[in-house]
């Protein structure tokens, strides 16, 4: 019988650690509140805390650790850098720590690229080997397997979808997440609103003090309004041309879409399906190709997370989680 896993999503608001059986079936879970401004050392203590809960009486039952972590962050040396939504993270060897507090093997992988192993593993995109995740919410990023094998690049900074570089007007050089993303769609919005563009979303404007976010504009659309209307179609259309530069350089049979705002649905995935259609170089890209909404939900991080392990670190072709099942 095969060695357990212990799986850790830390995120800027909560901590969730698991326990899955060999196979990827998850057996206990445990969540807290990170209270990331308190800073690393008591975020890290409840790391161990919640980690010690879900260990078997054991460790010799334990494969490894994986961790979940919001990058920037290095997954061969195990040091998270210095994340945005945990404040004094900066250069923290998270790796070590937990290893030598519990004697095990640990590999970190930032959330995009173990969500995507995820989805290879237990959700939409099983059974291949080319696959692309995108996860689209307050930022944009995005994990690849490229022929089996998690792309990490040279320092594990590899495979940023947000950050490619997209003109949007004249010279101005923009960026997916900085069109497409949850603040920008709200960014739009209120835009437009102060620019004197008549919608329904001035009165959710009024009623929220000043302030809109993407799930508010999805609402509009879904009622019909046609400013909310324009401004998903422009995300989408920012994220289907970055979907056709993913498509020409590697050619996946899966893109996975995750994240907060891919639940607007087809306000989203219509202009990203048209603006592929549109600008791809070949059909031949498109053959067989599968894009589809992730599967696995709040799951994602955990089930990552353990997939880590079970590949080391996404190092081992994912051939290997084929002999877990």
């Amino acid at each position: 019988m095969g060695k357990g896993i212990i799986a850790v999503d830390l995120g800027g608001t909560q901590i969730r650690t698991a326990r899955f059986d060999h196979e990827l079936n998850l057996l206990q879970r445990e969540r807290t509140l990170t209270a990331a401004e308190e800073g690393p050392k008591p975020v890290i203590q409840r790391l161990k805390q919640y980690i010690a809960k879900v260990l078997p009486p054991s460790l010799g039952d334990v494969a490894g650790i994986g961790f979940s972590s919001p990058g920037p962050l290095n997954p061969m040396t195990g040091v998270i850098v210095a994340p945005p939504n945990l404040p004094g993270w900066h250069d923290v060897p998270l790796a070590d720590i937990i290893r030598s507090e519990f004697g095990l093997p640990v590999f970190i992988g930032n959330d995009a690229n173990v969500a995507a192993l995820a989805e290879a593993s237990k959700g939409v995109a099983q059974g291949h080997r080319h696959v692309v995740y995108i996860t689209v919410s307050t930022g944009i990023g995005a994990g690849m397997i490229c022929d089996g094998r998690l792309l990490l690049g040279r320092e594990g900074l590899a495979a940023e979808f947000g950050h490619i570089p997209i003109i949007v007007e004249g010279d101005k050089v923009s960026s997916v997440e900085l069109e497409a993303a949850g603040p920008a769609i709200a960014r739009r919005a209120l835009d437009a609103l102060r620019a004197g563009r008549p919608s329904p979303l001035s009165e959710l404007l009024a009623e929220g003090n000043g302030s809109l976010d993407a799930k508010a504009v999805a609402m509009a659309a879904r009622a019909g309004d046609q400013l909310a209307t324009e401004i998903f179609a422009h995300a989408g259309r920012i994220i289907g041309l970055g979907i056709v530069s993913i498509l020409h350089l590697f050619n996946p049979e899966v893109v996975v879409l995750g994240g907060g705002v891919t639940k607007a649905g087809d306000l989203l995935f219509g202009p990203i399906h048209d603006a592929i259609a549109q600008h791809v170089l070949d059909d031949s890209y498109l053959k067989d190709l599968k894009i589809a909404a992730a599967a696995l939900g709040d799951d994602v991080a955990l089930v990552g997370a353990a997939a880590l392990v079970a590949t080391e670190g996404g190092h081992l072709d994912i051939s290997e989680l084929d002999r877990l099942f």
